[in-house]
């Protein structure tokens, strides 16, 4: 899936790896679903070389679907 960039309309560089500096567990977003049950994932970053924006995705969105 191609990513375009919301400021100037180039086309994204995807699959950035994500990490806090100073941080040893990086970023985790997570969703609980139900009592025992949690779906979590590492999210990626784009790149767009036109302008410099950058956006975060996940790959397993479906996975958050109540």
């Amino acid at each position: 899936m191609k990513r375009i960039c919301n400021q100037c309309q180039t086309e994204m560089i995807d699959d950035c790896k994500v990490n806090v500096q100073g941080g040893m567990n990086g970023i985790k977003i997570s969703q609980k679903k139900g009592l025992f049950k949690r779906v979590s994932a590492n999210p990626k970053g784009s790149v767009c070389p036109n302008c410099g924006y950058v956006a975060f995705y996940i790959d397993n969105f479906r996975e958050f679907i109540k």
